[in-house]
């Protein structure tokens, strides 16, 4: 009599892969511990290699040699980086010293009050209120803006490693030209003021026997309230430049999207794409909302009061006593003027987003219909008749039109989503973008071409009527 034996040839082998797994599971520590005494490199390069890599992570770290190291240096150069504890208190200080000190000096000691009546400055007090005001606002939200997301991160420099070579090269290149906008706002505006207090001074205005000497006094004085002016305006228009330069960056991201329409793209990738535009730009909406309508309300109040101080009936006007009053004036619609255009701009193209997927559902859709066999079917009486409108009218039409881009392109466009993209989605995605539109907004009202009319026609009828009454233009 045999005995069966106790495993079959069937569960003997699953009883020998279970041992051997659990053999290995315990021997595994053994063996790992042995190969991290032996051989610690070995142990560190495999806990590499099982930590998932991440590309992005070194383009989001701060470089000493990166994009913004040229950019970084005159931040520091200017007296208004805070990215370590020294440059934090010397910026503070300089502010403190160039807004406050030093125009509160001028206005109550350097102003000439028994001077004749060309060298007497009665509208002093309101320029220096107003260019120290904007100044102030400026470097709180810049100070604001490097602390709490760094300039890096504030100038959206961590993102551009999700963007095409197309808009890190463009933005690359205009944050190198950003200083030369900065300076050709300055310039004018810093070389205007040079050239009046170099005279005010010169011509023997005042006489300020601080050093024993009054010609030593007086270039002591007016180097200050040079350098008190040009910081001043350097740091309003520094505010305004840097977002010209974060608008230009969604405006290359949005040509970039618009090449979607061109390709076989999907409708899911294309909603997408545009949910994370919108984010950006209620990103930039939520930061500098602040500034924008703060700007707006004291700009608006200086030309009010300007106005005000010089259509009194006892105003002596003349351009030795208004001119810095006009200067100051233009200089504040300057620096508004940047920051209008630029919202107007970028709320006028992503909203031309809106035209280019109806244009491409347009194309879309007539492409989806196939003209009919003329050989086996009697051809509808359109297809019989002569066209009312030649295919090649726009042909010449294009010819005068070649600043624009694919926003706004009168081309039509080739119906790539034909075979792919059905009728409903593409209806879908227009309907989503009629119903969603995206630009600058400032605590929800849209900075669009409408808002931007109604501002202008009331600044620039300020600013002329001050103009007319100070120095004669109008």
């Amino acid at each position: 009599m045999t005995v069966k034996s106790a495993k079959s040839p069937k569960h003997e082998g699953s009883f020998q892969k279970y041992i051997s797994i659990n053999t290995s599971i315990v021997l595994s520590p053994v063996i790992v511990s042995i190969l991290y005494h032996f051989h610690p490199k070995a142990m560190e390069a495999e806990k590499a290699s099982l930590i998932p890599k991440r590309r992005d992570i070194s383009r989001t770290k701060s470089s000493a040699h990166d994009e913004l190291h040229s950019f970084r240096s005159w931040l520091r150069w200017m007296c208004v980086d805070q990215s370590t504890g020294y440059t934090f208190c010397l910026s503070w200080l300089v502010f403190i010293v160039f807004t406050i000190v030093i125009p509160t000096l001028s206005h109550f000691y350097l102003a000439c009050s028994d001077c004749d009546n060309r060298h007497a400055r009665p509208h002093d007090s309101h320029v220096q209120l107003s260019l120290s005001t904007m100044a102030t606002l400026s470097f709180l939200c810049l100070s604001r803006f490097v602390r709490v997301y760094g300039l890096r991160r504030f100038l959206f420099f961590d993102k551009l490693c999700n963007e095409s070579d197309t808009v890190r090269k463009g933005y690359t290149e205009q944050l190198d030209s950003s200083l030369k906008i900065l300076f050709v706002f300055v310039a004018p505006c810093f070389t205007a003021e040079a050239a009046y207090k170099i005279w005010w001074y010169s011509s023997g205005a005042t006489a300020i026997p601080f050093f024993g000497n009054a010609m030593v006094s007086d270039a002591v004085a007016c180097t200050l309230e040079l350098a008190s002016w040009l910081y001043r305006t350097v740091v309003f228009f520094l505010v305004c430049v840097l977002f010209r330069l974060i608008c230009h960056l969604q405006i290359l991201r949005l040509q970039d999207f618009a090449q979607v329409f061109h390709v076989d793209s999907d409708v899911e990738d294309v909603l997408r794409e545009h949910l994370r535009i919108r984010r950006h730009l209620r990103i930039i909406s939520h930061r500098y909302r602040v500034f924008i309508l703060w700007a707006l309300i004291l700009v608006t109040i200086s030309q009010f009061t300007s106005l005000l101080d010089t259509t009194r009936s006892t105003a002596d006007l003349s351009i030795f006593k208004t001119g810095e009053l006009a200067l100051v004036s233009v200089s504040l619609l300057a620096g508004i003027m940047i920051l209008l255009r630029c919202a107007t701009r970028i709320t006028h193209k992503a909203q031309g987003v809106t035209c280019l997927a109806a244009k491409w559902h347009v194309c879309a859709t007539i492409e989806s219909f196939d003209p009919p066999d003329i050989d086996t079917e009697t051809p509808p009486m359109g297809v019989l008749t002569n066209q009312v409108f030649s295919h090649d009218a726009s042909a010449s039409d294009n010819d005068d039109a070649g600043s624009e881009d694919e926003l706004d392109s009168t081309k039509l466009i080739p119906a790539y989503a034909r075979s792919t993209i059905s009728f409903q989605k593409r209806q879908a995605l227009v309907t989503y973008f009629e119903n969603n539109r995206a630009g600058i907004t400032v605590f929800g009202f849209m900075l669009d071409r409408t808002s931007l009319h109604t501002i202008v026609m009331i600044e620039m009828s300020l600013v002329l009527w001050l103009l007319g009454k100070t120095v004669g233009i109008s």
